[in-house]
């Protein structure tokens, strides 16, 4: 198992970014949901946990084939999903994930709210983190995958009308007013010999650039969710969720019913595997387990987050 902490300060309040996770989770998602792939939510009700009180529970399936490496696709099924389960005791979360058909991947995310730039030691109530495994993240001018990158979210530029913050300019974490920071603790378990380390720095090398880009898109959009209430953002929520879901499900439902022989049939979430399928025949299962396979992942281009 592979643990990291990062720590993302955002020019924001703790308060504010209550409001403002909801709307870009919730845009996010129905920007990145489309042609049968996306997120699909199952489960979105209160919660109340002896321990942390009230909150909020959600349930989703992630439908990602065309965004995993060839080295993946190569033993997985066309319809493939993971579940992600999220309790959300603001401001205080809990989120897992796991795969029906990797029993052995797991992740958990535990996050914690702070309103400080980053220098809180024990967030999490135990041992200080170790200062090789803390990584900080700048939403301003740390570098990221090209397709990320917009420049209507390219913090250096971006100056929010509503609240006049922005742009930043380095070193903006040690002076600018208001300030947050949302610290994370990840931990990717994939418990198989001769690919455990290779997938769990993989993981956390996508978990890094999205987080990145999700923490962005919070702070420039601002202005469309700046002065919005709870409910107010509750009810963008449900409207993007039905949505979502329709485009999700319009095509994975499609692609389910032409056959039987090649695809994963999905039974209360339960993976019906065929014998036949040509992504489980031996041959097929030998390639993925030789010395020679899966090869290296490719190294994805990446962009300054600022221009020079």
């Amino acid at each position: 198992m592979l643990t990291k902490e990062y720590r993302i300060c955002m020019p924001l309040t703790v308060e504010e970014y209550r409001i403002g996770q909801l709307y870009m989770i919730s845009k996010h998602s129905h920007e990145q949901s489309t042609d049968g792939e996306g997120v699909e939510v199952v489960t979105n009700e209160p919660y109340e946990d002896p321990i942390h009180g009230k909150g909020r529970y959600t349930e989703k399936r992630l439908y990602l084939n065309s965004k995993l490496p060839a080295w993946v696709r190569g033993f997985i099924p066309k319809i493939f999903y993971i579940i992600e389960k999220a309790w959300n005791y603001y401001p205080y979360t809990i989120t897992e994930y796991t795969c029906s058909f990797l029993p052995k991947f797991h992740i958990r995310i535990e996050t914690k709210f702070e309103n400080d730039n980053g220098c809180s030691l024990k967030v999490f109530g135990d041992k200080a983190v170790p200062l090789e495994d803390a990584c900080y993240l700048d939403i301003a001018y740390d570098d990221l995958p090209e397709g990320y990158y917009k420049k209507s979210e390219d913090l250096t530029l971006f100056r929010s009308e509503k609240t006049a913050r922005g742009p930043l300019e380095r070193g903006w974490r040690q002076v600018f007013q208001p300030i947050m920071c949302s610290y994370k603790r990840v931990a990717v378990k994939f418990d198989v010999y001769g690919f455990q380390t290779r997938v769990e720095n993989f993981v956390h090398k996508n978990i890094r650039d999205i987080l990145l880009a999700g923490h962005r898109q919070a702070v420039a959009w601002i202005d469309e969710w700046y002065g919005m209430s709870l409910e107010d953002v509750r009810q963008y929520e449900r409207r993007l969720q039905e949505q979502t879901n329709q485009k999700v499900k319009c095509k994975t439902q499609s692609i389910a019913g032409t056959t039987g022989d090649s695809l994963l049939s999905v039974n209360g979430g339960k993976p019906l595997m065929n014998r036949s399928t040509s992504w489980n025949t031996a041959s097929e299962t030998d390639s993925c387990l030789s010395d020679s396979y899966p090869a290296e992942p490719k190294p994805r281009p990446r962009i300054p987050s600022a221009p020079k």
